[in-house]
């Protein structure tokens, strides 16, 4: 059986565990905290998570393991078969991830950690999420998945990506960079699937856990 390590607070953590809801693929949960210890860089080079473990070996990076996941357990698709199809999946999700949440993530400590950032970095970032959210609205579907009609591997990222980069603009900008497009709503339709649901209510118990860990 699949072992998914790390901890449900974190956005990729969760990308990986809705995949494998959604997929059925049995799994055990490990709780591993990013803590570079020798003992985790044996199992995480980067000390990184989410990884898993597997009946071969272990497997770092979300979308190696998301891609891995799809190879290995084929049943319930998260890729369509048409290859410029499912090449367009997995654009969306490198978009999400690249252009979005990477960008937002430089904002991440003044937002929700009590840190402080530049304000060149704020006025950089502005411009760039400003951008890069207008191109994103050239490829998402929302129709009613990111990607067209059908749930797919891109929903897994922009399920725990888009809300966290709206969230992040409205608490340093006072304004949500992805105002225009359907979030909200297609955040709430995601909302209604068991995986969402199983998804949303660990990540709520283990940010309790990591507020605790914090005091």
């Amino acid at each position: 059986m699949l072992k998914l390590c790390g901890f449900a607070g974190s956005n990729y953590y969760n990308k990986v565990k809705c995949a494998l809801l959604e997929k059925g693929v049995p799994f055990e949960e490990e709780l591993v905290w990013t803590d570079r210890s020798p003992e985790l860089l044996a199992r995480s080079p980067l000390g990184k998570i989410p990884f898993i473990e597997t009946g071969e070996g272990i497997l770092c990076e979300s979308q190696v393991i998301m891609d891995y996941i799809e190879s290995a357990y084929p049943e319930r698709p998260l890729i369509p078969a048409d290859p410029f199809a499912a090449a367009k999946v997995r654009e969306l999700v490198t978009f999400i991830e690249l252009h979005l949440e990477l960008v937002a993530r430089e904002l991440y400590g003044e937002a929700f950690f009590g840190g402080k950032v530049s304000e060149e970095i704020k006025t950089r970032t502005k411009k760039l999420l400003a951008r890069n959210a207008k191109a994103f609205a050239r490829l998402a579907k929302f129709s009613p998945y990111v990607a067209g009609a059908e749930f797919t591997m891109a929903d897994c990222a922009a399920l725990v990506h888009l809300p966290l980069v709206s969230m992040t603009s409205k608490a340093i900008y006072g304004e949500d960079v992805l105002a225009d497009l359907p979030v909200r709503d297609y955040i709430k339709m995601l909302g209604e699937r068991p995986s969402v649901q199983r998804v949303n209510a660990d990540r709520k118990a283990n940010q309790e856990v990591m507020m605790n860990r914090m005091k």
